[in-house]
């Protein structure tokens, strides 16, 4: 792991909140820290859940992470 934890954690809310998608597949977060073990990055994605930083969000057949904020305005606007 290159970056700090914090650094990381902080590098993983900044792509959830900039990405053109408001839901992520954990494989969006390895370009956060190419040197980070996919299964750390994990680990520390879901401590974001657990803090309340980030959700899980789920298709139905898989689950993704996003920030409660853009999972709802995306919801609301222009929805079904």
């Amino acid at each position: 792991m290159t970056l700090t934890k914090d650094a990381l954690k902080a590098a993983i809310l900044e792509k959830a909140e900039t990405s053109p998608k408001p839901q992520l597949y954990i494989k969006d977060f390895y370009s956060c820290d190419p040197d980070t073990k996919p299964r750390d990055l994990k680990n520390l994605a879901n401590e974001l859940v657990k803090e309340g930083r980030l959700m899980f969000w789920s298709s139905g057949s898989t689950t993704m992470y996003a920030l409660k904020s853009r999972i709802k305005n995306e919801e609301g606007a222009g929805g079904i």
